[in-house]
């Protein structure tokens, strides 16, 4: 066990922080939640960094849920009976208050199960075919990689647009080529995320408007963006938008939802059809009607108990203000990225090497890193998350479902990659590192609505031991 951060001083660093950034002072609501809302981090000694893979509840979530369930009786939506029409009437309350908080007024909100399952909508019924194409970036989640399949399924290319090693953001000149390629090309989609769910690069949102002018859709992956930063649909105006409800204020887990815009809702093709998609359906006939709007796309019943919760999480979070959020988790990565990089051992040598942005321009709370030795040997980041863990601190290693950054921080070549893929039938990701001959993966952190300076200052203190 290493030794807790002194109150004197935790004091006076954050005296010193405070001076660099007094406007910290502005967020003074979410040190106040910290000891109501959030209380439960602080009793069990937690230090969680892990808000990029899930965010946390405020107590007051689950206490407004829970007692909505106890007063109430709600039926399957699904028909028209008293407790049927209550649930419908939430699920079009909850419906309407999240197309209004982005400003998604020329959408359709379909609710999904989560963030991959809105994707895998638009790889079923994007219609690539052959003259259709996929242009990606290299920093993308495995649930937008995946979109691919269905593209070379249909006969579709594919192309992914690199970034670049030093800062891990858009290689622009190759970017801009790749959108000007396939003229001809009628059916044509690019992906990319608002925000790294590895570095915390936040990408422009003005790729969108470039791609359109050149005859592109555009699915933006918002799940790592949205939950500390705005996002208003009436003016970056994508033809898709994927996230998932618990990265913004954690509770309840399995809800997702995929914007559609209006002008290309009947772009895509519905594979096939389920309960509560379709008008009408004959048996003997053959045939069938699909829904018109978003319930094309709503399989089955909804999460009718869960989706109401969506709204006092939205409430929640206009309650603190989305730009309060913003700027209290820009303040602290800013300190924290300063302190992470100032860390040296006795010979000089850096003990911490950020992949990514080093500084809070264009960037979220995530931070990417690897631990090194005095002479400049990575340590393992297993061993480092085991440490955490014995301090009770959450955070993340691996390769975060998005190996083509990792590919890019470790330097891994395609033809590397290529040799290993064609040398055996099967693999995981411990038998590709002995393959290689070499590390792959990172520590990963995030900081989110909930974290405080006092976080930030204890993750620091805890990286100190490393030092020789």
């Amino acid at each position: 066990m290493i030794a807790q951060p002194t109150t004197a001083g935790l004091q006076q660093a954050q005296a010193s922080f405070l001076q660099q950034y007094p406007e910290f002072s502005s967020t003074q609501l979410l040190d106040d939640m910290r000891g109501t809302e959030y209380n439960r981090l602080d009793a069990q000694g937690h230090l969680y960094l892990d808000y990029t893979g899930g965010n946390l509840y405020a107590a007051s979530q689950v206490q407004r849920h829970l007692e909505l369930l106890q007063q109430s009786v709600f039926g399957n939506p699904h028909s028209t009976n008293p407790t049927s029409q209550l649930a419908g009437k939430l699920i079009d309350e909850t419906r309407q208050y999240i197309i209004d908080y982005f400003q998604a007024h020329d959408y359709h909100l379909v609710f999904t199960a989560n963030a991959s399952q809105a994707l895998k909508i638009i790889g079923e019924g994007y219609p690539f075919h052959n003259n259709g194409h996929f242009l990606l970036l290299f920093d993308n989640h495995n649930s937008v990689n995946g979109i691919r399949e269905y593209c070379k399924m249909k006969g579709a290319s594919h192309t992914y647009s690199p970034v670049d090693i030093e800062d891990l953001r858009v290689n622009e000149n190759q970017l801009q080529q790749y959108l000007e390629a396939h003229p001809d090309k009628t059916n044509k989609l690019f992906a990319f995320p608002a925000q790294s769910n590895v570095s915390g690069v936040q990408h422009s949102l003005e790729w969108i408007d470039k791609a359109h002018a050149l005859g592109w859709d555009v699915l933006l992956d918002a799940a790592a963006f949205v939950p500390s930063n705005r996002l208003n649909l009436s003016v970056v105006k994508p033809e898709f938008v994927s996230m998932s409800f618990y990265k913004i204020f954690g509770y309840p887990t399995g809800l997702g939802a995929l914007f559609v815009h209006k002008k290309v809702f009947d772009k895509l093709h519905k594979q096939w059809f389920a309960g509560g998609t379709v008008k009408f359906v004959s048996v003997s006939s053959d045939n069938f009607f699909l829904a018109e709007n978003y319930e094309r796309f709503e399989d089955g019943t909804l999460n009718y108990l869960g989706i109401p919760a969506l709204k006092i999480g939205f409430e929640h979070i206009h309650h603190i203000g989305i730009d309060t959020i913003h700027n209290r988790v820009s303040m602290l990565t800013g300190w924290l990225l300063q302190q992470l990089q100032s860390l040296r051992h006795s010979n000089g040598e850096a003990l911490v090497h950020v992949f990514g942005p080093k500084d809070t321009s264009a960037r979220g709370g995530t931070i990417i890193f690897n631990v090194f030795d005095s002479a400049g040997v990575a340590l393992p980041y297993l061993q480092v998350e085991a440490d955490a863990n014995r301090e009770n601190i959450s955070l993340r290693t691996g390769c975060f479902c998005n190996p083509g950054i990792d590919e890019i921080n470790n330097c891994i070549s395609t033809d590397e990659l290529s040799a290993y893929f064609t040398s055996r039938s099967g693999g995981d990701f411990q038998d590709m590192i002995t393959a290689l001959g070499r590390m792959r993966g990172a520590i990963r952190i995030s900081l989110g609505l909930a974290s405080n300076f006092a976080d930030v200052y204890r993750f620091v203190q805890f990286l100190k031991q490393y030092l020789k």
